[in-house]
């Protein structure tokens, strides 16, 4: 089908789809019925398609329109299929027209999602359409897929898992203890449970690094030489690993606080310029005034100078 025909398919569409009656209409036709009782069609509007991904815009004709629903404002989404091949994923561009419309209501200041029905409008020239409109049958395995999306997904929550378990979680057992505790723990009371597990698993000496930058950057103990001191010991594989980061974490903490307090001396430095500068004006105007024979308490309420000061100035 050329772009010329195409075209011609889209402009005839979204004259008669633009039209809100025959919009209504033809949702109030096909749309099936357990969804059509939940939609008040008399608050039928037309919405922007324009949030839509250009690689999807260029492939089809599409139509947005918001209704009120019984559980608040919900959207039907509209796409024309102007192919003489159907497309075989089509579910799967379904779905993800619905989630450009979802994410769309929250950008707009929602905070819950809306329900987003996709229609798929067809008039190419294979009859009937030959391929489902079910998105999990675009998996090769479609039953795992329904397993997976029909449920809440998966969590994994450290802070309700006692420590006891986790210390079985083998080589992810290191991980999830020190992040369980890291704002809230001194690191040095689980300085050997974490040593026991390095020199059990054997972790390599850059995720020993990772995690001792970790430490130092995210957690907090008030002995951290007694805290690595307690590493090197009860992991003496990683002693002189362990000493050596501990080494590299000292200098940069120094250099840190070298450049921290040239900073803040710069910040300092400017604020007292600024200060005498001011103060310098100030001055400079109370004498041109003087000169000018402006009276002395309107130049004292003008400047804000004390008498003192004005007396040092104006002699």
């Amino acid at each position: 089908m050329t772009k010329s025909s195409l075209s011609q398919h889209d402009s005839l569409f979204k004259k008669f789809l633009g039209d809100i009656a025959v919009a209504r209409d033809f949702l109030e036709v096909h749309l099936p019925p357990h969804l059509r009782e939940h939609c008040d069609f008399s608050t039928l509007a037309m919405e922007s398609g324009s949030f839509i991904e250009d690689d999807l815009r260029t492939q089809s004709s599409d139509m947005l329109y918001s209704v009120q629903t019984n559980s608040g404002k919900g959207y039907i989404y509209t796409v024309v299929e102007h192919q003489s091949r159907p497309e075989k994923l089509m579910a799967f561009r379904l779905l993800r027209y619905s989630v450009a419309a979802m994410q769309r209501h929250l950008e707009q200041g929602n905070d819950t999602l809306p329900v987003v029905i996709p229609l798929l409008f067809y008039h190419g020239t294979t009859s009937p359409y030959p391929y489902t409109t079910q998105w999990f049958d675009c998996f090769a395995d479609p039953e795992l897929a329904e397993s997976v999306y029909r449920q809440a997904f998966p969590l994994v929550d450290i802070t309700t898992i006692p420590d006891e378990e986790i210390l079985t979680h083998r080589r992810v057992a290191l991980l999830q203890l020190v992040q369980k505790h890291i704002r809230t723990r001194d690191m040095l009371e689980l300085a050997v449970e974490l040593a026991t597990l390095i020199e059990k698993w054997q972790y390599s000496k850059e995720q020993c690094k990772s995690l001792l930058y970790y430490i130092a950057k995210a957690g907090n103990t008030i002995d951290g030489e007694g805290f690595i001191r307690t590493l090197a010991e009860k992991a003496p594989t990683y002693r002189e690993d362990f000493m050596t980061i501990a080494e590299q974490l000292e200098a940069k903490g120094r250099k840190e606080g070298i450049q921290q307090g040239i900073q803040q001396g710069k910040h300092e430095g400017y604020q007292l310029g600024r200060q005498d500068g001011v103060k310098e004006a100030t001055h400079q105007l109370a004498k041109q005034l003087f000169a000018n024979g402006v009276d002395r308490q309107i130049i004292k309420i003008s400047t804000g100078l004390t008498d003192d000061e004005l007396n040092i100035l104006l002699v």
